[in-house]
C-alpha cells in the first residue's frame, strides 16, 4: 500500500477513527489495532511475507527474554549471535543470494573454468532491510542491558511492524519507540495537526518534486549517449532532488502519521542539500541509518580512537556496508567507497565535526563562503548519485564519459521537453525557498513564518494540495526505498 494511493487515503481514516474512538480506553487494544493495521497495511502488497515479520517479531522477542534471565556471558553472545544470524541471513538470502551467486560464476568463468549456476526467482519483500535492522537493534541493546526486554507479545509486535515506518523508514531503536507502546497514550490536537502539516509536505515532495524529476532524469539516464554534456549533468541534478523528494517525503508521511496516533519518531532528513562539507551531509541524510551504523559497527570497530590505518579502515567499512545494505550490485558498492573517499579528508583533518550548527543559523542568507560549500559538497554529491542511480558500473561510466565533453558548457535541452524542464526548475526553486526558510525546523512548515494569521496558513495549505492536485504525476511512481 502506497502513501500516496486512494487506498491509503481510505485505510488512514478508517484506523485512526477505530483507533481513537473504540480502542481509546485501552493500551492493549490500541497496540492490537496497530499489529492488525500494520500486517493489513503490509500484506496488501504480498501477504505471503507476512511470515517473516512475525518469524522475526518471535524470534527477538523470544531471545530478548532469553538474554535478561542469562548470567553466563558466553551463552548471552550464542543467543546475540542467533538473533544476528537468523535476521541477516533471511536479509541476506532475499537480497543477496542471486548477486552472489552470479558474481561467483562470473569469477569462475574469468579463470577458465566452466560452471552453471541455477539462480532463484527470489522476490526481495519490501521493507526487509529497515525491518531487519529494528528488530537487530532490540536485541543488541538487551545484551549491552541499555534496555529492558519486553513481555509483551502485541506491543513488541506492534514495534517491530508499526507501518507508517515499517516499508522505508525511518529505522527506529528499540530504546526510543518500544516504551511509546507501554505508555497510555492522549489525543493531542497539536501533534495531530503538525503530523497533518508533515504528511502534506512529503506529498508535496513526493507528488510534485520526486515524480516530476523521476520523468526527465529517467530520460537521461536511460539512454545518456542520446544527450549533451549539460543535459546529463541536470540530469544528475535532477536525480538528486527525485531521490530527496521520494525518500525525505516518505520519512515526512510516516513520521506524520505516527503523530496522528501518539507517536514520536526520530527525525530522519535535516535538510541535507544545505550541507557545507561531506560530513555534516552524512549526519542530515538517513539519519537513522547512518546513526545505526555508527552506534552498532562504526564504534564496535574501533571507530576514530585509533592511529591512521584504522581511521581509513573503519571509514570505508562503514561506507561500504552501507551501499552494499541499498542494494545487491556493484554500483551501490562504488557509491559508497567514493562517499568514504569524499569523508576521508575531512577526518583524518580532524575537520569532520566543524558543521554541527544550523547554516546562516542567524541570519537570512548564507555568507559567500557558505555558498560555496554548500555548492561544492552539492555537486559531489550528485557525482556520487550517479553510482547509485546507474544500472552497472559500466552504465555509470558511461554517464560520466558523456559529461566530460565540451558540450557540457552548451544549454541544456531536450527535444519536446523543454517546456517540463523550465517548469520543474521552478518547482525546484518554490521548493528550495520553502526548505530554506523552515530548515531550523524538524521539517519545512514546522518553523515557516506562517503563524501570523490563519488566512495566510490556510491559503499556503491550498495551494500546496492544488499544486499536488495539478502536477501529479500520469504514472504512479513507487516509492524508491521500497527496493532496499
Amino acid at each position: 500500500m502506497f502513501f500516496n494511493s486512494l487506498d491509503f487515503a481510505v485505510f488512514l481514516p478508517i484506523v485512526f477513527v477505530l483507533y481513537w474512538f473504540v480502542a481509546r480506553k485501552s493500551i492493549k487494544l490500541q497496540n492490537l489495532l496497530i499489529v492488525v493495521a500494520s500486517y493489513v497495511f503490509y500484506g496488501w502488497w504480498d501477504w505471503r511475507f507476512l511470515s517473516l515479520i512475525l518469524f522475526s517479531t518471535i524470534v527477538d522477542y523470544s531471545i530478548g527474554k532469553k538474554l535478561i534471565k542469562e548470567e553466563s556471558q558466553s551463552k548471552r553472545k550464542i543467543f546475540l549471535w542467533a538473533s544476528i544470524l537468523v535476521n541477516l541471513g533471511f536479509l541476506g538470502f532475499f537480497k543477496y543470494y542471486n548477486f552472489f551467486a552470479e558474481n561467483f560464476v562470473s569469477a569462475f568463468t574469468f579463470f577458465g573454468g566452466e560452471i552453471s549456476s541455477n539462480s532463484l526467482n527470489v522476490i526481495l519483500p519490501v521493507g526487509i532491510s529497515f525491518y531487519t535492522f529494528q528488530t537487530l537493534s532490540y536485541s543488541i541493546d538487551v545484551y549491552r542491558r541499555k534496555l529492558e526486554p519486553t513481555t509483551d507479545f502485541i506491543a513488541f509486535s506492534a514495534f517491530v511492524s508499526f507501518f507508517p515506518q515499517l516499508v522505508a523508514g525511518p529505522i527506529e531503536r528499540a530504546t526510543n519507540l518500544l516504551p511509546q507502546f507501554y505508555r497510555e497514550r492522549v489525543f493531542d490536537y497539536g501533534k495531530a495537526t503538525d503530523g497533518l502539516r508533515q504528511i502534506l509536505w512529503g506529498l508535496f515532495k513526493k507528488v510534485v518534486i520526486a515524480d516530476n524529476c523521476a520523468a526527465l532524469a529517467d530520460l537521461m539516464f536511460n539512454s545518456p549517449s542520446d544527450y549533451s554534456g549539460s543535459t546529463l549533468l541536470l540530469g544528475s541534478i535532477f536525480f538528486a532532488f527525485q531521490i530527496y523528494g521520494d525518500f525525505s517525503g516518505y520519512s515526512d508521511i510516516a513520521i506524520g502519521t505516527s503523530r496522528l496516533f501518539g507517536f514520536d519518531l526520530k527525525q530522519n532528513f535535516a535538510f541535507p542539500y544545505f550541507s557545507r562539507d561531506i560530513a555534516e551531509f552524512w549526519r542530515r541524510w538517513h539519519i537513522s541509518l547512518s546513526t545505526w551504523f555508527r552506534d552498532y559497527l562504526y564504534i564496535p570497530l574501533g571507530g576514530s580512537r585509533g592511529g591512521t590505518s584504522m581511521k581509513i579502515r573503519n571509514t570505508f567499512i562503514i561506507f561500504i556496508v552501507s551501499g552494499f545494505w541499498h542494494g545487491a550490485n556493484w554500483t551501490f558498492l562504488a557509491w559508497g567507497a567514493l562517499n568514504a573517499l569524499y569523508f576521508l579528508p575531512l577526518l583524518l583533518a580532524k575537520r569532520n565535526r566543524s558543521n554541527l550548527n544550523v547554516v546562516a543559523e542567524n541570519s537570512m542568507f548564507p555568507s559567500l563562503r557558505e555558498c560555496f560549500s554548500m555548492l561544492t559538497t552539492f555537486t559531489i554529491t550528485c557525482l556520487a548519485w550517479i553510482l547509485f542511480r546507474a544500472e552497472s558500473v559500466d552504465h555509470a561510466l558511461k554517464y560520466f564519459g558523456g559529461m566530460i565533453s565540451l558540450s557540457t558548457f552548451t544549454i541544456p535541452t531536450i527535444p519536446g521537453k523543454n517546456p517540463e524542464i523550465v517548469l520543474v526548475l521552478c518547482l525546484l526553486t518554490v521548493f528550495l525557498v520553502i526548505e530554506w526558510l523552515g530548515r531550523r525546523g524538524q521539517f519545512a512548515l514546522e518553523y515557516l513564518p506562517l503563524k501570523s494569521g490563519r488566512p495566510v496558513r490556510w491559503v499556503f495549505y491550498a495551494m500546496l494540495v492544488f499544486s499536488i492536485y495539478v502536477f501529479k504525476s500520469t504514472q504512479q511512481q513507487q516509492f524508491l526505498y521500497f527496493q532496499f
